[in-house]
């Protein structure tokens, strides 16, 4: 049975604690995938927050350019995001495919043969998945599977996830997909991703906090309607997400009716159901509070 920490405390503190406890040394060149946040938008997980965690590991902040229009699909503004948002003053960044992307295997894919990351995957040994857990207007939910596979997904390779493999002209080609297509694609991404950096490489902390029904990736995120839950750590992608869906359904808080709506008019838990189906991980998890 996968193992899931929790902490209720939302600090740097509290993230440090959260990994700690996973007992795991990363090796290597340890990049740190996070977003970066689509500006205008402010509820991504802020610079004070992780440097102390991101520094002690002397990691280096990852990210790739996204498929849809915003400040954040070209190389040149997604730098000035970056800067904008503070995250080059705590820690080296990367933007991974500036330099273009290449195709890793996805091993037993429903969808997908292949999965196009940034180039610059090459660079690093381990990886720390830091997402910021909360809604998406596509996805329904947003954590460690998604961060992982539209995360380090290149600009076209995002594309082929959204599109079930299919490709297309641009974003809009995205909205032509089937939904459970689409979840089942980004299993597929994520399998890749686990099975070329080996699964040991990688470790999970999902911070539930801000918990709007939007993505970071929007510039205009709905204001929370519910109150913050915590931190989750775990080495499972599946638990460590189920257990940050789990958390919002069994929140005592009237406002997590907005966020639950918006995963279940998504079919958000589909992609999660689809990495245990891949034998990524279990959705079968303990749950140890370090409170």
């Amino acid at each position: 049975m996968a193992k899931v920490y929790f902490t209720k405390d939302i600090s740097a503190e509290g993230l440090k604690k959260a990994f700690h406890a996973l007992g795991v040394t990363l090796k290597g060149n340890v990049g740190v995938k996070i977003s970066t946040g689509e500006p205008g938008g402010h509820n991504f997980l802020q610079p004070a927050f992780i440097a102390p965690l991101v520094q002690e590991l002397n990691g280096t902040i990852v990210e790739c350019n996204t498929a849809y229009a915003g400040r954040r699909n070209t190389t040149q503004e997604h730098w000035k995001a970056i800067r904008e948002h503070g995250f080059d003053t705590i820690a080296p960044c990367d933007i991974m495919d500036e330099e273009g992307e290449m195709a890793i295997a996805v091993p037993s894919g429903k969808h997908l043969k292949e999965n196009f990351v940034g180039s610059h995957l090459t660079r690093y040994q381990s990886m720390l998945m830091l997402s910021h857990f909360k809604g998406h207007a596509m996805a329904g939910l947003g954590g460690a599977l998604k961060n992982m596979s539209i995360g380090v997904a290149s600009s076209h390779g995002k594309l082929e996830i959204h599109t079930g493999g299919k490709g297309g002209t641009s974003f809009k080609d995205a909205f032509q997909t089937d939904q459970d297509v689409f979840l089942e694609s980004m299993a597929d991404a994520d399998a890749s991703v686990m099975a070329y950096l080996g699964k040991e490489n990688i470790v999970y902390i999902n911070v539930a906090n801000r918990l709007s029904v939007d993505c970071d990736c929007d510039s205009n995120p709905h204001e929370p309607e519910m109150a913050d839950i915590g931190i989750f750590a775990s080495l499972d992608p599946v638990a460590v997400d189920q257990a940050s869906v789990d958390a919002v359904y069994q929140s005592p808080d009237e406002g997590k009716a907005a966020l639950i709506e918006r995963m279940e008019s998504r079919h958000g838990i589909h992609v999660i159901e689809a990495a245990e189906a891949l034998g990524l991980g279990s959705r079968t998890y303990e749950l140890i509070s370090l409170d």
